[in-house]
């Protein structure tokens, strides 16, 4: 598989699979079936692995590190601290909780649940407005001097915090949502990472599905979808134009909406590695077949030129007002 370099000389896989899917809550019942995939995952050449504590809480590190063992030699992970995760209980109370004692208790209990010695990626999930930058950047500054921690990022950080924690200790990548119907980090967020030399790992690049084609207004949603104002029936209707333009490319290239959009990103910049998430093995494989989709000049224009404005918010009011912090 093509690598790419995020910042701070982190190289990994062009693409990345995220496990947050696997499992609802703190059931994991097609934990067999996930690990085999992870595992062919890794022989199909994929090296960039996604989860977090918040996951479950913490079945879904338990699984990745149990999928990653036997080949943890070969491949990067990534977790993320930053949810008020009851450090006892593994409950989660609520809210954000980035207060170094925290992230040091998430930290130990990430390196046992991913049976490993060292976190090779570790995010703050969420910014926690009552606890500097300086003071986060502090702790993972020195938990990447102790070892057990290689390279730093942030999740849906605004460009102040961003800056304010790559003074303290350089960031390697940021994780957010980017994708052909999420253009908003075009605006502020990617110039200032191309000016600080830091990468973008994008989440939901398929926009949690819809680019795939595959919703539409007549489909039955699952609960998260349906807390989402952007799958409103009035919504996906009116932003079925921008699928109808990837459908209308793909044919071109012999590709898939979801080839297409995974594509579109990849062409945007060079330290660009999507992050997206499966439980099927096709689906995986129809994923990575983005890498061998080139669009043309004349294919970003087409798409640029379209000027399709998307409808709906991509989440609901209390997930939007700890983004962008």
């Amino acid at each position: 598989m093509q690598k790419r370099t995020l910042g701070q000389g982190l190289e990994v896989s062009a693409l990345s699979l995220g496990a947050m899917g696997y499992g609802k809550a703190r059931e994991l019942p097609d934990r067999a079936e996930m690990i085999t995939l992870i595992r062919t995952a890794v022989d199909r050449g994929m090296d960039f692995f996604d989860t977090a504590e918040v996951y479950g809480p913490w079945t879904n590190e338990l699984m990745v590190g149990e999928a990653l063992e036997p080949v943890r030699d070969k491949v990067k992970i990534a977790t993320k601290f930053g949810w008020d995760i009851d450090q006892e209980t593994g409950a989660h109370r609520g809210g954000v909780n980035s207060k170094p004692d925290q992230i040091r208790s998430a930290v130990e209990g990430s390196l046992k649940r991913l049976r490993t010695d060292h976190i090779d990626l570790l995010y703050q999930h969420r910014v926690d407005p009552d606890v500097p930058m300086e003071d986060v950047a502090g702790v993972v500054k020195d938990l990447i001097d102790e070892g057990k921690v290689r390279w730093f990022g942030l999740s849906e950080a605004g460009a102040n915090s961003i800056r304010r924690a790559h003074a303290i200790q350089p960031i390697a990548a940021l994780q957010s949502e980017y994708s052909l119907w999420t253009r908003e980090p075009e605006a502020e967020i990617i110039p200032t990472l191309e000016e600080l030399g830091i990468g973008l790992v994008p989440f939901s690049p398929l926009g949690k599905g819809f680019l795939t084609g595959k919703i539409n207004a007549a489909t039955e949603l699952d609960p998260m979808r349906s807390s989402i104002p952007r799958f409103a029936p009035e919504a996906l209707a009116a932003n079925q134009k921008l699928v109808d333009l990837i459908k209308t490319i793909g044919d071109r290239h012999n590709a898939t909406p979801a080839q297409v959009a995974l594509a579109w990103l990849l062409a945007q910049k060079p330290w660009i590695v999507p992050l997206f998430g499966t439980r099927r093995i096709e689906r995986f494989d129809e994923n990575i077949g983005s890498l061998k989709v080139q669009l043309t000049p004349a294919d970003l224009q087409e798409i640029e030129g379209a000027n399709v404005e998307i409808k709906g918010a991509r989440y609901p009011d209390e997930h939007m007002k700890l983004v962008g912090l």
